[in-house]
């Protein structure tokens, strides 16, 4: 099954640049493109792609309000967000605005399809150095000392396990060692926890674990 794509981006030549990467892969359609966040709500909302492909600086509205609005929108794609900043700010930004992956635009092409089918998979792009960056964020707020919210209750001791791990940024593989499980059980495991959290994907459960105090920065475990 072929995932469709959009590219939103104001530089008209990376565009091109990017449709032709993508459209060289079997597996992948470029189905449309635009200049800035409104003009790629607009395709979004025609084309109905698998994945949008954002980026975060542009004129008109930027790639973190247009990814708030598509995330709360009906719409059933995920979004790809694609920068030349590797900044603390950004990242987390994106990832709050309800970005399923981060990238960044020097990324090699390589990089840039499997990310995409990653993405369109329904799993998260969310490696190591992106959650410490989350982290960091965190790092530097002021200590909260909130409970918990209720719903974090309705989860199970394992499941519990398995949130603080994906908060510190371990594969299923990794979690499944830890855990002397599955990565089956694993699997299961996250369904769970995103389907009792209200949550999209492992980008979200991350986030929620540190805003709601599940995890605190510094508290990110060994290895």
């Amino acid at each position: 099954m072929t995932t469709r794509v959009v590219i939103v981006d104001d530089q008209a030549m990376l565009r091109t640049g990017l449709a032709s990467i993508i459209d060289g892969e079997p597996d992948l359609e470029v189905v449309g493109m635009a200049a800035n966040g409104v003009e790629g709500l607009e395709v979004v909302a025609r084309k109905s792609p698998d994945v949008t492909l954002i980026d975060i600086r542009m004129p008109v509205m930027d790639g973190l309000e247009a990814t708030r609005r598509l995330t709360a929108s009906d719409h059933p794609g995920r979004v790809l967000v694609l920068t030349t900043f590797d900044v603390d700010e950004y990242v987390y930004a994106a990832l709050r605005a309800g970005a399923s992956g981060f990238l960044l635009k020097d990324a090699p092409a390589e990089e840039l399809v499997e990310a995409i089918r990653v993405v369109a998979r329904g799993e998260a792009l969310l490696s190591p150095s992106v959650t410490r960056k989350v982290v960091e964020e965190f790092a530097r707020l002021p200590p909260r000392d909130l409970a918990p919210p209720p719903v974090v209750e309705t989860l199970t001791p394992r499941e519990r396990d398995v949130l603080i791990e994906l908060a510190r940024g371990r594969s299923n593989a990794e979690i499944a060692a830890r855990l002397v499980v599955s990565e089956t059980t694993v699997k299961t495991h996250i369904g769970h926890v995103l389907l009792k959290l209200g949550l999209r994907d492992r980008v979200q459960a991350v986030v929620f674990a540190y805003e709601a105090g599940v995890v605190r920065p510094g508290d990110v475990g060994p290895g």
